[in-house]
């Protein structure tokens, strides 16, 4: 069997990002273009992964929704934590005794200011 020529004729973007793998590997954009050619014929031989349940992605996206949730509550301490370190070390490097209940305030102040922080630099 006998390879055969075809003509094809790519966007300016197609062809970009096409040359720009090419470049990533080593090979010639027409060498690239084969190995595009046969992923691309091989997936749609194969299929496009149709057997996937709706029910398993909306599982792992809750999974990952309270995994998230975790994550902020463990970021939410470690700041909190942070402050209060910050707080004590002034405090003891200024020299001055403070209170605790007025070191609770600063420690407070600095962690709503740092999440107000946060907040503001969202997109």
């Amino acid at each position: 069997m006998s390879a055969r020529a075809q003509t094809v004729r790519l966007s300016p973007a197609q062809h970009r990002t096409l040359a720009g793998f090419a470049r990533q590997r080593g090979l010639s954009e027409y060498a690239m273009l084969a190995r595009v050619v046969d992923t691309g014929l091989a997936t749609l031989v194969q299929g496009t992964g149709g057997g996937i349940d709706a029910r398993e992605i909306v599982t792992e996206l809750a999974s990952v929704g309270t995994r998230i949730v975790d994550v902020e509550r463990m970021l939410d301490r470690a700041l909190f934590t942070a402050c209060a370190a910050y707080c004590y070390a002034r405090s003891a490097a200024s020299g001055v005794r403070k209170s605790d209940a007025i070191l609770t305030e600063e420690i407070t102040a600095a962690y709503n200011r740092q999440r107000g922080l946060a907040r503001e630099t969202r997109p």
